[in-house]
């Protein structure tokens, strides 16, 4: 657990941005929205509320049986420089506090030993977007402690430009929501060569609604890390392409039992058709779908 930093400059850890006036130092985190402290204490004092917030956020939730311990974690700060140059999300959250944003910013690593990621709230100044101070940051090996930093808004993922051809309006995928990206690569990795090209992903946007809204088939299983994913998959013979089946991925929540909508995808590879066929075969009427907003 690491506590909030003295403000950066241009994502560089640990340094202030100074001015003198009238011989004294000061402290220049946003001069735009006049943000100028004379000393730590009134900087520090000036943002007590989130810096609170977040620690104890951090602490509640914090599992070091699967985690770094306190002083793993230390070891790690030198990766906070890196997240802020060059992050692979950004999330804004501009609701939580009153008149303040606060952005996360989320690294994946990887290691031989392990994965795990670095996770750091700031605040961005208005004056040249970049970093000017670190409320509080942790390297982490749980992805379910990375997911409650996840809030709000996703305004920058690494991957949603060359995600974008299967990205559809009411899915997941569109928000960036990390499940819905690893799920689309890892269909990716084992399609056939001869499969539909991803440029023409889009031309069976109109598939979608109709495989939802009537599946041949409704498969519901529970992954590795709990996510409880439901397909739905129908094969369309009137639209010229031998085999064409259009697949739509789902989460169910589990209270509700509504499905929210990650991704879809044309596809004419049986085997991949089959890939999806596993858990547990449903009727259309025992699910209920909605988009993702």
């Amino acid at each position: 657990m690491r506590k909030a930093l003295p403000p950066k400059r241009k994502a560089r850890a640990g340094h202030k941005a100074q001015k003198k006036v009238q011989e004294k130092e000061l402290i220049i985190i946003d001069e735009k929205q006049g943000l100028i402290f004379e000393n730590d204490k009134t900087l520090f004092g000036y943002f007590s509320v989130p810096i609170k917030e977040f620690e104890n956020k951090f602490q509640k939730h914090y599992n070091p049986k699967n985690d770094f311990a306190l002083t793993e974690q230390v070891e790690h700060e030198s990766l906070l420089e890196e997240t802020l140059d060059d992050p692979d999300e950004i999330w804004l959250d501009d609701s939580t506090f009153e008149d303040l944003s606060v952005h996360t910013m989320i690294k994946k690593f990887e290691t031989i030993q392990h994965t795990f990621f670095y996770v750091a709230m700031v605040y961005i100044s208005s004056d040249d977007n970049f970093p000017t101070f670190v409320f509080f940051h942790f390297p982490t090996r749980d992805p379910e402690l990375v997911e409650l930093f996840r809030e709000n808004e996703i305004i920058f993922h690494r991957k949603l430009e060359t995600i974008q051809f299967a990205a559809l309006e009411g899915d997941s995928l569109l928000e960036g929501d990390h499940l819905a990206i690893g799920l689309l690569e890892s269909m990716l990795k084992i399609r056939g060569d001869k499969d539909i090209p991803t440029d023409q992903f889009q031309t069976y946007t109109e598939c979608r609604d109709s495989t939802i809204d009537s599946p041949d088939e409704i498969w519901r299983k529970v992954d590795t890390e709990g996510h409880v994913l439901v397909a739905f998959i129908k094969e369309f013979e009137d639209m010229g392409i031998t085999d064409l089946h259009y697949i739509v991925i789902t989460e169910e929540e589990t209270e509700s039992q509504v499905n929210s909508l990650l991704f879809s995808f044309p596809t004419n590879d049986i085997s991949l058709v089959d890939r999806y066929r596993q858990g547990e075969n449903l009727e259309a009427e025992e699910v209920a779908t909605e988009s993702s907003h």
